[in-house]
């Protein structure tokens, strides 16, 4: 059985399946309140004033991405690119520049714990995780982590902003 036949079989079981430096680690699919949170994140992306033409601050919500040690499928990864054409009938490997998360119930140590040091080994530059139980936000980049308390607006190292 090969990985992408399995990844179809976790989905139609409501399961999301990733790889993290080859351990498999699984979330239930994500419920109502967190598809209306990443939709409410989504809305408040965009370019940092002055840095239109650096980042074009494009957004992907839940597709995998094939990092060099694992699979991961981010609630929002940001783009400066559209990723290439010739990707996007399967998982990406172009590398987020960003990647948001939105925990869910019960996972919290994937999103908060597991994800952040993984991403950011795999070249992400930002990595934010909203927690809307707690509305704890949590900034982790390579030289920092900063917590804060949503609604906050985030310059992104790319030049996107985004208000969680």
């Amino acid at each position: 059985m090969n990985l992408p036949h399995l990844m179809l079989q976790a989905s139609e079981l409501g399961i999301r399946l990733e790889i993290v430096n080859g351990l498999p680690i699984w979330e239930a699919q994500p419920v109502y309140r967190h598809q209306k949170q990443i939709d409410r994140i989504n809305r408040g992306l965009r370019p940092t004033a002055g840095a239109e033409a650096a980042c074009a601050c494009i957004y992907a919500i839940d597709v995998y991405i094939q990092f060099a040690n694992g699979l991961k499928r981010p609630d929002i990864s940001v783009f400066c690119r559209e990723p290439p054409e010739e990707e996007q009938d399967g998982a990406l490997t172009t590398i987020p520049e960003a990647v948001i998360e939105v925990v869910n119930k019960g996972f919290e140590a994937k999103d908060l714990e597991i994800g952040p040091p993984f991403y950011l080994s795999q070249g992400v530059k930002d990595v934010v995780v909203f927690d809307p139980s707690t509305l704890l936000v949590l900034r982790v980049r390579k030289d920092r982590v900063s917590r804060q308390v949503s609604p906050v607006d985030i310059d992104l190292e790319c030049g996107c902003r985004v208000t969680v």
